[in-house]
């Protein structure tokens, strides 16, 4: 599986704005049927520039799901979030590739 990250700092005078819109965008995201799934985390520091930060993480099954996305419908999806907090934005893009999921083990003594 692959992991498309978008890192997200937004001016907080449209914080609570951005956020309503962001559940229609990430369904716009998911709806391309590129991806299985999408978390909405917020990460916890204090910015120099000031704002709050967001990641959305969204998962694809195959290396193909998230190219056909950047082919298909990335640019248009961006362009809808620069055209309505282009300015009071700033967005950077990660990809990772899940290896694998460790969970704690139980032991009794």
């Amino acid at each position: 599986m692959y992991i498309y990250n978008v890192t997200i700092n937004i001016n907080e005078a449209v914080c609570e704005e951005w956020l309503t819109w962001m559940e229609t965008h990430i369904l716009d995201v998911l709806n391309t049927g590129k991806f299985i799934s999408a978390k909405l985390t917020e990460v916890l520091v204090d910015e120099e520039m000031g704002g709050k930060t967001y990641s959305i993480q969204y998962t694809a099954n195959t290396r193909e799901d998230l190219d056909d996305y950047y082919k298909e419908d990335a640019d248009r999806l961006r362009r809808e979030s620069l055209k309505k907090f282009g300015d009071k934005m700033l967005a950077f893009r990660t990809e990772l590739r899940f290896i694998k999921e460790y969970y704690p083990t139980n032991s009794t003594n």
